[in-house]
């Protein structure tokens, strides 16, 4: 069953009683139904206004001589309004419906309210892939929420190693600025990460009421009890959010339970630590995601000519993305084509990438002679433990003097082993979700010297 049809049957199931939303008591089928039979009938409805706009500017006048106008506003309807208007109505309908703004994430929340301002066709299909996803995994949206407020809060956060059952190395106080004065966004802040937490809780959200009383008392009397411990409230427009021994244990192991672990590339954690440049019998292979693909290639700022490495490329899910950028510069006319030449050492990974018209080495990247050749390397290393350091470490033997290298990496790689190379920059939390895991990353950018 794919996922569009598993969401379409999830939608014909939803209804009033179960989820509080009148929006579902018709199946999403109905739904778009109705909206096709309005949106076809809206060309005569507009008509008939016209009709009725002239009849009663008739009404109002004596052989044509205009008096005044009878409509206290301007009356003129534009037919392009109303179906705006029908296809806005019909997708904010769908979204109350199915409570989405209890599932998607603050982040989430602000980009879904971006795309409805100028809506995708309403049909099941686009329905299903706007919505589809928070339905079908409504827990990993719950989790993914409270990481990201808890990463926004704290770097501590970031870092997969350190969030496990208990609350040692967690911070047990944040402090957030410009708390005070309304839709201020440290108090946006504190209201997405309390909500977070009540989500995790099975609670409903702070309505608007309860937390501007909560934040009210707060800045009246120095401090208010929240769902996971009390907040202070300070004259320089700080707020710090101090934790209880539950609601740390509550944030912790809903951490834990989104990262997860990172699996090993081998067999067992003390092959792994070998001090060795052999490739381990079960390669961890976590692809980059099409969306990470482009973030990285982005960074390269690639102008054409240039020669680019990439290691461990697996199924060539960045050469893909390459491709795309070398095709863009050949239109634009810039100079010379990219050349690309990846190492990966799964064979049958390997073809994949071939067959798509990479072209691929099958080597074990740790034991190919380091050739400083290639004006960048571009690189999705293997990520448990500090694997991904001998990997990033040989990499930079390929580059030019002036060659950059832009390298994704676990959180753990900059904020626990601070060795990561040049700039860090984070990715969004969940970014190699699609991949298999959740553990925070981000990508560094290294320019070799050019003396």
């Amino acid at each position: 069953m794919n996922q569009h049809t598993e969401f379409a049957r999830i939608g014909e199931t939803i209804d009033q009683e179960a989820h509080n939303a009148p929006a579902i008591r018709l199946s999403l089928s109905d739904i778009v139904e109705e909206y096709d039979i309005k949106a076809a009938a809206i060309t005569e409805a507009v008509a008939t206004f016209h009709e009725a706009e002239t009849a009663i500017k008739t009404a109002a006048c004596i052989q044509g001589t205009y008096g005044s106008d009878p409509f206290s506003s301007d009356a003129r309807l534009y037919e392009r309004d109303v179906r705006l208007a029908l296809l806005r109505s019909a997708w904010k309908h769908v979204y109350n419906g199915l409570k989405i703004e209890s599932i998607a994430t603050a982040k989430d929340r602000k980009q879904l309210e971006l795309k409805l301002t100028t809506p995708l066709p309403f049909t099941l299909e686009n329905i299903a892939e706007i919505f589809g996803d928070y339905l079908l995994d409504r827990r990993f949206h719950v989790l993914k929420g409270l990481a990201e407020c808890f990463c926004d809060l704290d770097p501590a956060y970031k870092s997969h190693s350190k969030v496990k059952i208990g609350v040692e190395g967690l911070p047990k106080r944040i402090i957030v600025s410009y708390v005070t004065g309304w839709n201020s966004w440290g108090r946006e802040r504190v209201k997405d990460t309390l909500n977070a937490l009540r989500l995790y809780r099975g609670e409903a959200r702070y309505t608007h009421v309860e937390f501007e009383n909560m934040m009210d008392e707060a800045e009246k009397w120095g401090e208010a009890d929240f769902c996971g411990g009390k907040i202070k409230v300070f004259k320089n427009e700080n707020g710090h959010l101090i934790f209880d021994k539950q609601g740390l244990l509550d944030i912790n192991r809903a951490l834990a339970k989104f990262y997860g672990e990172v699996l090993p590339d081998a067999p067992s954690e003390s092959e792994a630590k070998r001090p060795s440049t052999e490739v381990a019998r079960d390669l961890q292979f976590y692809p980059t995601p099409k969306t990470v693909a482009e973030t990285v290639v982005d960074a390269l700022h690639l102008r054409g000519g240039e020669a680019i490495l990439e290691p461990s490329c697996g199924d060539g899910a960045l050469m893909d993305e390459l491709a795309v950028r070398n095709a863009d510069l050949h239109e634009s006319r810039m100079s010379g084509p990219v050349t690309v030449t990846g190492v990966e050492y799964d064979g049958g990974r390997a073809a994949q990438a071939s067959a798509k018209g990479h072209h691929v080495m099958v080597a074990n990247f740790l034991q190919v002679a380091a050739d400083p050749s290639f004006d960048a390397v571009v690189m999705n290393p293997p990520f448990y433990g500090k694997h991904w350091l001998k990997h990033l470490t040989h990499a930079m033997r390929f580059l030019k003097p002036g060659g950059r290298l832009v390298c994704i990496l676990p959180a753990t790689a900059h904020y626990d082993h601070d060795e990561a190379v040049g700039d860090w920059r984070d990715l969004p939390v969940g970014s190699f979700a699609s991949s298999g895991t959740n553990v925070p990353t981000g990508y560094c950018i290294y320019w070799k010297p050019r003396a």
